[in-house]
């Protein structure tokens, strides 16, 4: 396929819960091998750029044994889906059995169809690679135990909850898989990254992934970093080539070129990933702000340098967040869907973000609940995606821009988030009011009438209204 384009546009499925939507609807079971052409069309029409498939990987049956039994996730499923069975209990998708797909959702050769068919309507397929830990019952467990972190009885002791005996392989203590600041992951099992042959092996593993995809999102990233891991696990590395991405990603890209590497990362480690080798880091960051509505601080964010601007990863939901429906409020959400996905860097949707579905799926169901799509929201996304499928957005050059006070003593500007794209003489502004309240500023450009794309409204007034979390998408009247 072609090469990415600079800021591409990703559409995140939670595959099984998709599967099991399709099969519902067709009333027969659909897996990878089957897709739907009108689901094929419908995913084409969006304009994005990619099909990010999460949780294609087989599934562990220890991970889907220990789903059921871990109460606190039982109140999550009720919450998300209130006629929750076992049945739809199927385990969590990071916690990996083998990387090879799931035979539920039509294994490698479904795989290998539907990307074939990705392809022939223009879109790139991107997939799950889970690097810091595999599943609790991985072969690994019996064939490679020296690629995992063990531990002592004394540790097993005083750590119960990081530590486990493995009856797989005669009561050998091994750590769960965890991050500093989180509790572990019971379901895995903590590869061991200290150790040169450990980072072989994921090392081959990770080709073998990218032979399947045209890029992958890397769960977790940071963990892998040195520091980050001795960190949390002291010890020492061994070898030469310890920083694993700086290989990795070379390595790959040398085998697959135009391979595209995202990275899931906190903790302020974005850009020391950036200079690993990933394409494109998380921007939690902006997230957070654009939630606790804090302009000034988004505004902050947005004035960093273009080489790290230019490759975060933009987004208002995801498989790990709420549904911007409910951590933002409807109106709110589109006001942040637009503020965030016309920023330079990569753009990011989740299925069911576009219809404005409300409950978070946990990534151990297997199903969701029925909910009606919400028209307006809808209708509100396939206008933005229209907007952004505009090789200005995803080629041009951007300018974070400076609102100013309509009238002397004023402040409501400060609310307002303002950026300018420009392209072979052609240009996009874009404002959004990020509070409840109507605000008023003077226009940017006083003497060109300007069209809006959201609402399809022409502007010629010295000044520009937006309504409470209201958001313009403007061009040129004289560009069309």
């Amino acid at each position: 396929m072609s090469s990415w384009r600079k800021f591409p546009t990703v559409y995140e499925i939670n595959t099984w819960v998709w599967i099991a939507a399709l099969s519902k609807k067709s009333g027969c079971r659909v897996t990878l091998r089957d897709i739907p052409s009108s689901e094929i069309d419908r995913l084409a029409s969006l304009g994005c750029d990619a099909i990010w498939l999460m949780g294609v990987w087989e599934r562990s049956a220890e991970a889907r044994k220990l789903a059921t039994e871990i109460a606190f996730l039982h109140t999550e499923y009720k919450k998300a889906l209130p006629d929750v069975t076992t049945a739809d209990i199927v385990g969590s998708p990071y916690s990996i059995h083998a990387y090879k797909v799931d035979e539920f959702l039509g294994g490698d050769e479904g795989l290998n169809f539907f990307r074939a068919e990705l392809t022939r309507v223009g879109l790139k397929l991107i997939l799950d690679f889970v690097p810091n830990h595999i599943a609790i019952d991985h072969r690994w467990v019996n064939e490679h135990p020296e690629f995992l972190l063990a531990g002592s009885e004394t540790e097993l002791q005083k750590e119960p909850q990081n530590y486990f005996a493995c009856k797989e392989n005669n009561q050998k203590i091994f750590a769960y898989g965890r991050a500093n600041y989180c509790g572990a992951w019971t379901d895995t099992v903590q590869l061991d990254y200290r150790k040169e042959k450990t980072r072989q092996a994921m090392l081959d593993e990770l080709l073998s992934v990218a032979t399947r995809c045209d890029g992958i999102r890397c769960d977790m990233a940071m963990l892998l970093v040195p520091d980050v891991f001795t960190a949390c696990w002291a010890g020492q590395f061994e070898g030469a080539n310890q920083e694993f991405w700086l290989q990795a990603i070379s390595e790959t890209k040398n085998k697959h070129p135009g391979f595209l590497f995202m990275a899931e990362v906190y903790w302020d480690l974005e850009f020391h990933l950036q200079q690993q080798g990933f394409d494109y880091t998380y921007d939690k960051r902006l997230y957070d702000r654009l939630n606790e509505g804090n302009v000034s601080a988004v505004q902050a964010h947005l004035t960093g340098k273009w080489d790290f601007q230019s490759r975060l990863v933009r987004f208002i939901e995801n498989h790990d967040e709420q549904r911007a429906c409910s951590a933002f409020g409807a109106r709110k959400s589109l006001a942040a869907a637009t503020a965030s996905l016309t920023l330079p860097g990569m753009r990011l949707f989740h299925d069911g973000q576009l219809e404005g579905l409300s409950s978070k799926v946990p990534v151990q169901l297997g199903r969701r609940k029925d909910e009606p799509p919400d028209a307006s929201i809808f209708n509100f996304y396939k206008k933005l995606l229209s907007a952004l499928s505009h090789p200005i957005f995803h080629e041009g050059s951007w300018q974070l821009l400076d609102p100013q006070a309509a009238r002397p003593g004023e402040d409501s500007h400060k609310y307002i988030l303002a950026h300018q794209w420009e392209h072979n003489g052609d240009f996009r502004l874009v404002v959004v009011n990020l509070c409840n309240t109507n605000v008023e500023i003077p226009a940017f450009k006083s003497n060109c009438e300007m069209h809006d794309l959201l609402s399809g409204k022409k502007f010629n007034e010295p000044t520009l209204s937006l309504s409470a979390f209201g958001c313009h998408i403007l061009e040129p009247v004289a560009t069309k």
